[in-house]
C-alpha cells in the first residue's frame, strides 16, 4: 500500500508543476531598453530558434507570443518602465525545466 501511495503522490506532484499558476510570469527582468528595442532584439533570436512570434503592441508595451500545438503559449510581455522597460517571461512547455533554460528564455535573457 505504502509504494502506491508514493508513486500517486509523485505523479500528483509532476502534474501540479506541469498546471501550476499559468497567469504567473516564469521569470520577471529589468532592461535598460525601451519595450520596441527589447522586440527588435528578441524577435529575430525565436525566429533563428524556429519558433514562429506575432508580435501586438500598444503605446506602453510590446506583447510578443509564440504558439504551441502541446501546451499553452509562451508569452512575453515587456513594458515601458522608468528608465527602460520591465519584461515578463510566460514559459509554458510541458516538461519545464528548472535546470536549463529554454531557447525562449534565453533569448528573453539575450536582450535584456
Amino acid at each position: 500500500m505504502r509504494p502506491l501511495f508514493v508513486t500517486v503522490l509523485a505523479f500528483a506532484s509532476l502534474l501540479a508543476g506541469c498546471a501550476s499558476a499559468p497567469n504567473d510570469p516564469t521569470l520577471t527582468l529589468q532592461t535598460h531598453k525601451t519595450p520596441a528595442q527589447f522586440a527588435d532584439c528578441v524577435i529575430p533570436k525565436l525566429q533563428g530558434s524556429a519558433l514562429n512570434p506575432t508580435v501586438s503592441q500598444t503605446q506602453r508595451s510590446y506583447r510578443i507570443v509564440v504558439p504551441s500545438k502541446v501546451s499553452a503559449d509562451n508569452v512575453l510581455e515587456a513594458y515601458k518602465a522608468g528608465n527602460g522597460g520591465k519584461v515578463f517571461v510566460y514559459d509554458r512547455h510541458l516538461l519545464a525545466s528548472n535546470f536549463l533554460p529554454s531557447s525562449f528564455e534565453r533569448a528573453a535573457q539575450e536582450c535584456i
